[in-house]
């Protein structure tokens, strides 16, 4: 199975709460991800809260062209579910 997102949702603080089609779930903190051309637009909390599901991607976008692999979405959110545990 080809892991990719199925619901995108962003919330303050730079997080964003992912569903994953293998029914996993969870809210990732991006604060820490934001940098570089690409990404460091995205600490405009307005653009930042422009996330979609990319519906051809199936991953997490936005407007400005920025995208977010969902192996590394997902490595990332149990990562920090590991640290909070």
């Amino acid at each position: 199975m080809i892991l990719h997102t199925t619901d995108v949702t962003p919330l303050p603080g730079y997080r964003l709460a992912l569903r994953f089609n293998t029914g996993e779930s969870g809210i990732v903190d991006l604060s820490g991800e934001l940098a570089g051309e690409v990404f460091a637009p995205l600490r405009d909390p307005a653009r930042f809260a422009s996330a979609y599901q990319h519906p051809v991607m199936n991953t997490v976008a936005w407007d400005n062209g920025a995208d977010l692999a969902p192996e590394f979405l997902m490595d990332l959110l149990r990562e920090q579910a590991t640290k909070a545990a």
